[in-house]
């Protein structure tokens, strides 16, 4: 059975401070359902992506901001950083892993500049919204067989 990754829940403190975090970033607004005042509803979508992100009132128990690792994938780590920071975001600088690959919490492990190889899934940003929910900008050029 096929199952999609459709929608991720996004804790924030202020809804309209993130809606407008998230409209600057060019990011579809597909949605803002008012039930009543304790329970509203805003939907975004990345460009390109087929899984959104919610937050509002009423919609998660989970602390404001505590949201961390999420994985915005993109084909040109340096053009997407430097799209990000035209908007007004602060990036971090593009990184890679002493590992290899990156799946840690904080900046523990991180190496500056992307991958000496731009191999694909090794290089890495990240930035925050202004709850600090943590995203992760990874660069895959070329996907690994099966995926």
């Amino acid at each position: 059975m096929e199952m999609k990754l459709e929608v991720v829940v996004i804790p924030v403190g202020d809804v309209e401070r993130a809606k407008s975090f998230y409209e600057g970033l060019g990011w579809r607004p597909d949605g803002d359902f008012a039930v009543d005042e304790g329970f509203r509803v805003v939907q975004f979508t990345p460009p390109g992506s087929s899984c959104s992100i919610i937050f509002g009132t009423g919609v998660s128990s989970a602390a404001p901001g505590s949201a961390q690792g999420l994985y915005l994938v993109v084909q040109d780590i340096h053009e997407a950083r430097a799209e990000l920071l035209g908007d007004g975001v602060e990036v971090s600088e593009v990184f890679h892993d002493v590992s290899g690959v990156f799946n840690r919490p904080g900046t523990e492990g991180r190496e500056p500049g992307p991958d000496a190889g731009r191999r694909s899934y090794l290089s890495f940003a990240s930035f925050s919204d202004p709850d600090g929910n943590e995203w992760v900008l990874q660069e895959i050029t070329e996907r690994f067989p099966g995926r």
